[in-house]
Formats: structure tokens, C-alpha cells, sequence
């Protein structure tokens, strides 16, 4: 029988960079987003995992940026709420569907699993990390714009990370 977890999300978090200009990295991240991990047992082979992230939610510490990603330019948060990434196996790397902008994409993502514990408060744990590279314009994010001295004003690639921690529910 399988067991639900369920994301602890005052332990997890999910973040982004982007090369700006094509000299620096922009970092940020979601501050709104859910998952759940359906497992058959605590090693989590072949379990199914389920994310959704609020676009709204996108935060890089400038407030200009921030609307502008959310609008029609990048992730369309009025017309597409969310982003979500599904799941089927779970081991060094999963490989799933994620969904930007209405755009279905497979994605794989390198993981380390961090082991299970139990916190002070009798609450079984599991805790993950991941990261991974994908192409926005892949997701129809296509704005850009071009430097005087040439290139781009923002990459294609987008490097993805996450640190997420789960509660296993009885």
C-alpha cells in the first residue's frame, strides 16, 4: 500500500538564475508551491511525485521584475495560475512532465535524497534535493531583448533548484 508525504513547505524552497546580460546571474524564486510524493516504501523507488507552483508567487527582490514576469511577456500568471511538474519514478533523476505557460514538456532533473529522520515532534521526514537546466523558450517564454554590444539581455537556459522536505502522513 502506498504511503503519502506531504510537503513541508517552511523547509523547502524552489529557485531559479538566469544569466543576465550575459555577464551575471539573476537569482529567485517561488514563495507559493505544494507537492506530494506517493511511495510504496521509505527507499521511494519508482514513486510518483506531484508539484504546483503559483506563478504570482515568483520573488527576485525587485518589484519591476517581478510584475514583469508575471506578465504576458514571461509567465502569464492571469492566464496560467500555475506551473506544475508530474512524475512517475523517483530515483537519481526523475524525469517528468512539466507544464509552464499551458506547455507540456518532459523535463529531467538530477536528484540526492537526503535520507528519512524523524524531528523532535514524532513527524517522520524525507528530504530532497534537485536541480537541473531547461530552455524557456521551450515554455514559450520568449521575451528578450538585444545588447548594443551584442547578445542578449537574458538567456535561454534557465538553471532550476530545490531543497524540499516532506511529513509522512499516517
Amino acid at each position: 500500500m502506498a504511503t503519502q508525504w506531504n510537503l513541508d513547505p517552511t523547509h523547502s524552497e524552489i529557485t531559479f538564475k538566469v544569466k543576465h546580460m550575459m555577464i551575471s546571474n539573476v537569482k529567485g524564486n517561488f514563495t507559493d508551491f505544494d507537492a506530494q510524493i506517493e511511495a510504496e516504501d521509505d527507499t521511494f523507488k519508482n514513486a510518483k511525485t506531484t508539484a504546483t507552483i503559483k506563478t504570482d508567487s515568483v520573488f527576485t527582490n525587485n518589484t519591476d521584475r517581478d510584475n514583469h514576469l508575471k506578465s504576458g511577456e514571461f509567465f502569464n500568471a492571469e492566464q496560467y495560475p500555475t506551473i506544475t511538474f508530474e512524475s512517475q519514478a523517483l530515483s537519481d533523476e526523475v524525469t517528468g512532465n512539466l507544464t509552464i505557460n499551458g506547455i507540456t514538456k518532459p523535463v529531467t532533473l538530477d536528484v540526492d535524497f537526503g535520507g528519512v529522520n524523524v524531528d523532535p515532534w514524532g513527524n517522520t521526514k524525507a528530504g530532497f534535493s534537485f536541480e537541473g537546466k531547461i530552455s524557456r523558450k521551450d515554455f514559450g517564454l520568449n521575451w528578450n531583448a538585444t545588447l548594443e554590444a551584442g547578445g542578449v539581455l537574458v538567456s535561454d537556459d534557465v538553471k532550476i533548484a530545490g531543497e524540499l522536505q516532506f511529513v509522512k502522513q499516517a
